[in-house]
């Protein structure tokens, strides 16, 4: 490979690592599941992020007018919140097929933008691939209702997470996004010390919890920004929408959980809405982070 070709490479192997980096750090966070619950193993991996990102940005350093710091607090309470619904929707739900329900939710956001004839076969495609997915009959291979409820209540709030994200946009995102996870360690960190308690300071948890941090928030956030440099942002959005299949893909190897070929059939649908939504999109259209949804 010639030197010549490597910008077009670096965007999508940047890409490609931060969903992959999302996937590792999620999966090992799962296994704290039995000593801290869902909710303990939220509270670390929230709280020791923002403890990283604000020693590495140090917010501090910029000006916050009265209408960003309200915009700042609204962004981060959708953010912790959503991480605390995709892990307890993690208790029950594989973790491919969790991700592929919450992509609804910035994917239904995109479609609402638009009343264009393409826009509804998105919709179609995703609404196909959810039906799949949702425990709607009453065959064997339906899901944990709760849990469903749980992963859908996390795509509504990342579109929240979305929508409060574009507020803030014209902030430097180091600024945005640290003070972003400050608020939501403030939201989820005492859900997680009323649930797991003293278990919370066991030297595991904490190592464990600082490692799931820095993989799954320092690393996708300084991979994502150098892939976000480099394309388009439509082009962004349809790389970001292979982060399903890579979840469920280290799932089976991390965490031994399989997919039926229909589950499998699911998130392909799931996938395709998202990135032909993000192939079509009207510009100019601003695409959040997704670096801290999971």
């Amino acid at each position: 490979m010639t030197l010549t070709r490597y910008p077009r490479v670096i965007p999508f192997l940047a890409v490609l690592g931060a969903v992959t980096a999302l996937g590792i750090g999620t999966s090992w966070a799962k296994q704290l599941f039995p000593l801290v619950g869902a909710q303990g193993t939220s509270a670390v991996r929230v709280g020791f992020s923002a403890l990283l990102l604000l020693l590495l940005w140090r917010p501090w350093r910029w000006h916050l007018s009265r209408a960003d710091a309200i915009s700042i607090a609204s962004y981060g309470a959708a953010l912790g919140a959503m991480n605390l619904m995709f892990y307890m929707s993690l208790r029950t739900l594989p973790f491919g097929l969790a991700v592929a329900i919450e992509f609804a939710g910035p994917l239904a956001l995109a479609i609402a933008a638009s009343r264009r004839m393409v826009d509804f076969v998105w919709l179609a495609l995703a609404a196909l691939g959810l039906g799949m997915l949702l425990p709607l009959g009453l065959s064997s291979n339906d899901l944990d209702p709760t849990g469903v409820l749980y992963a859908l209540g996390t795509a509504v709030l990342w579109a929240l997470y979305i929508v409060f994200g574009k507020r803030v946009g014209h902030l430097h995102a180091g600024h945005s996004v640290s003070l972003g996870l400050l608020v939501a360690a403030i939201v989820v960190v005492p859900v997680g010390i009323a649930h797991a308690g003293a278990a919370l300071l066991s030297p595991t948890v904490l190592l464990v919890g600082v490692c799931v941090a820095a993989i799954s928030s320092a690393l996708p956030i300084s991979l994502e920004m150098v892939a976000m440099k480099r394309l388009p942002k439509e082009a962004f959005g349809i790389m970001i929408s292979m982060e399903p299949a890579v979840a469920a893909v280290l799932a089976m190897g991390l965490l031994d959980e399989h997919l039926n070929p229909q589950q499998w059939l699911a998130i392909g649908c799931i996938m395709a809405a998202s990135m032909g939504s993000a192939a079509t999109a009207r510009r100019p259209q601003t695409h959040a982070s997704q670096v801290v949804t999971a």
